[in-house]
Formats: C-alpha cells, structure tokens, sequence
C-alpha cells in the first residue's frame, strides 16, 4: 500500500479492500477518473466497448483509466475460463500497445484513456466459491482503483460502474467530468437505455422490462420516496469519500447496484445525469440470478404474465405514510402505528411485522436533536424496505393488475398527459413503445 495514500483511504483498505488481485498497468501515472468494469466471458462485447469509449471525446487534461476485472470462479464452465484467457490476452496486448492483435488495440490507444486490469481468472487467483459473482468482481476493482487516483490534486477522484455488454453515447465521459467538477455532489446515476433487438419477441421483452423500471421508479417519485431511483449497476458513479463513508462496494452475487445505492442514499441525495446514457444490453443471460438477463429469459419462456405492474394504490399509501413520517412533527411508535392504520390497515400490519414500534422508540431515544432524527426516519424506511411494503400490499390488498391500465393510472395520478387510443388490453408494439417513451421522459 503506498504512504503517500490519504489517511483515510488506507484505513478504508486495510479493513475492506481487496488483498489477493493486483493491477496490471503499464503507466506509471495517477488518474482522476477510473471507469471499473468487472468482467466474465465477454471478449467479442469489450472489444464493442473499447470501440464506443474510443469516440468519446473529453478535454485531456483529464486523466482517466479503464479497469477491467477479468473473473470466474474455480468451478467456471472451462469455455468461460477460455473466454476469459482470451480477453486477457487482448488486455496485455493493449498494455503492450501490440495493435497487431486486433485492429481495436490501435483506435483505443488513441483514445487518451489508459488500459488496466486485475486478474481474477486465472489459475489461483479465481475468485472465491462462495462469494464469485458480479458484486464481488465490481467491488475488487472500486477498492483497487483506490490506489490509482492522484490525491495530489484537489479536483474529484471519481469512481464510474461500467458493465462489459454496454456502450455509451459519445458524450458520455465529457458529461461525467463536467457534472462532477461543476457540481459539489457525490454520487449519481446515468440515464440509460436498453437498446431494442431486431426479432420482434426479444424487442417486446426489453419493452416490457423497462416499462417495469420505470413504472417503479416513477411510483416512488409520486410518493415522495428519495429512494425513487434505479439500480442499473452500469450507471453508478461516486466519488471516492462516497465510496469509502459507506465502507464500499459489497459481494453480493446480484443486487449489489440496489444496495450499494441504497447505502449511498442513505447519506446523499442521488443525482440523476441525464445529459448522456449508458446502453446496457438487452440480451438473455446466465451471470446473474436476477435482472435484466433474467427477465428476458422469463419472458421469452412464455412461464407467467410478463404484462402486470404494481397496483397504484400501492404508491398512494406509500405517499401518505411519507407525508406523516416525513414531516417535521415527530411522533411515538405507537402514534404512528395509529395513524398507520388510518391510511391502510394492511400498512398497520406491515409495520407491526418490521417491528416498527420498539425500533422508533429506540430511535427516538438514541437521538440526540432533529436532525439525527431526520436522518433516523430516512434510514429505518429506507429502499428496500420500501419494496417489501409495495410487495406487502400487492401480496395482501392490491393484487397485480394490466401493465398499460397500471400506466393510465399513475399518469393521471401524476397529472401527466394521457396515452389515447390504446384500445387492447396489451396494445401493440407502437403503442408500447410510446408508453416507453413516456416514461423515460417522466420517471
């Protein structure tokens, strides 16, 4: 670990950070911005990748590098362990400047971006059974990139969640830099978009999930949540004292974008950067149990009714339980287990189950003036207790109902202008995607 690390950080790293895996990288230089990419069996989409961050076009000044976790468990299929040896061959081809071994080598080294990657394949240096997975590679090279940046210079250090199946718009790295530099925050999220596949049945999944992201998000948004935001692991930015207060990235082996963003809102706003986008891929997969991948999956397996969305009402008493607990009036646990039952007795029986009473209580004792109180109230309702309520009420109260009657209903609760003509019960792929577009434009 080097001395000339700040306090703070090595304190971080002694306790959290990565001990086993190392960086491979050719310059001998300090970055501002790190863009962490964990990696397994994506050869053929990192050389997309390399394409698409090799035409962003961002001042020099700035120095950025490009870390990819290159990972599988010992237990790996051995055709991802090959892809994988692939993909490290390409990486130490691009380190050596050898644009011999493919043409991408030659366009990316003039990109200004530096090449860098961590080892966690090969033999002995596989990450561990039992916690292998995408929460754990993403984690291994946020705390690794710990040691790269310049903490010399009094510009943001920051932290950028990349996935290897993604590409970018072209404004992508410059709109990164000059939000963080000319903002004070700490953390946000980038617009995305999942781009639509050429068969039609593949287009109506990704359609169809992405209605479901942003139904969600916009339901919190209507009810007042700060956890009104999505987890799309690839769009996360942070700076590195962000990342350190909440003691990092964690090893989950899927759902670790929700939970870090979770932590992370707990002690910041999260900000939306909306000026470029993150294209995330669309494609069925295995890596994850849950997910994009997943959903796509799902749905073209035909299993269940993919056409179903949270009932609204849902998101009408998540607002009025935010309008009393959130206010500046502070009350007993049992108080608000009273009104808890004047807005829903199913929300009463929600929080009588999370123990709600003997928690505020405690809270309310502990706390030494509002504003740790404040701070309190956000924390014990925080985002995934928030889903557990929507799940709660939906499993209790307010079953599933039509995706596209659920949409009607919550643009008019939003007051937001109505979708015409929709006719069938699931409407056309048109019309789904002018659903779509609305909801980009709104949630």
């Amino acid at each position: 670990m080097s001395a000339s690390l700040p306090d703070n950080v090595k304190k971080y790293l002694t306790k959290y950070g990565a001990k086993t895996w190392k960086i491979s990288i050719k310059e001998n230089i300090k970055f501002d911005y790190i863009i962490v990419v964990p990696t397994i069996a994506e050869y053929e989409n990192i050389i997309r990748l390399l394409n698409s961050l090799s035409e962003n076009n961002y001042k020099n000044n700035y120095r950025i590098a490009l870390l990819f976790v290159v990972n599988n468990s010992i237990s790996s299929p051995e055709e991802v362990k090959a892809d994988n040896e692939k993909t490290i061959e390409l990486l130490k081809a691009i380190l050596n400047n050898n644009s011999s071994f493919h043409p991408v080598i030659e366009k990316f080294s003039s990109s200004g971006i530096v090449p860098a990657f961590v080892d966690a394949s090969s033999d002995g240096l596989e990450l561990p059974e039992k916690t292998a997975g995408v929460g754990l590679a993403r984690k291994t090279g946020m705390d690794l990139s710990l040691e790269l940046f310049d903490y010399s210079n009094t510009g943001k250090k920051i932290i950028i969640c990349l996935d290897a199946d993604c590409t970018v718009k072209k404004n992508y790295l410059n709109e990164i830099i000059n939000f963080f530099n000319k903002n004070s925050f700490n953390i946000a999220i980038i617009d995305y978009e999942h781009p639509l596949p050429e068969d039609e049945e593949s287009k109506r999944a990704i359609i169809c999930y992405e209605i479901f992201l942003r139904y969600y998000e916009l339901g919190l948004k209507y009810a007042g949540s700060r956890y009104a935001f999505q987890a799309v692991g690839s769009t996360m930015v942070c700076d590195y004292e962000a990342y350190i207060k909440v003691e990092g990235m964690n090893k989950r082996k899927a759902g670790e974008d929700f939970y870090f963003l979770e932590k992370l809102a707990k002690n910041y706003k999260i900000e939306k950067i909306n000026s470029t986008k993150v294209f995330p891929s669309a494609r069925p997969s295995w890596r994850v149990p849950f997910g994009t991948g997943q959903r796509i999956n799902r749905f073209l397996s035909k299993t269940q009714n993919e056409y179903l969305l949270y009932n609204p009402e849902c998101f009408n008493i998540l607002k009025r339980w935010l309008e009393v607990f959130q206010s500046d009036n502070v009350f007993s646990g049992k108080d608000y287990l009273l009104k808890s039952k004047e807005i829903h007795p199913e929300f009463f029986y929600f929080l009588e189950k999370q123990n709600f009473e003997d928690d505020w209580d405690k809270i309310l004792l502990n706390s030494k003036d509002d504003y740790q109180i404040t701070l309190q109230k956000h924390r014990w309702f925080d985002g995934f207790r928030t889903f557990k309520l929507i799940h709660h009420l939906r499993d209790t109260a307010f079953p599933l109902i039509n995706m596209f009657d659920a949409l009607d209903n919550i643009f008019n609760q939003c007051n937001l202008p109505p979708i015409n003509n929709r006719g069938k019960d699931i409407p056309d792929i048109s019309m789904q995607l002018e659903y779509l577009q609305a909801l980009k434009k709104y949630s």
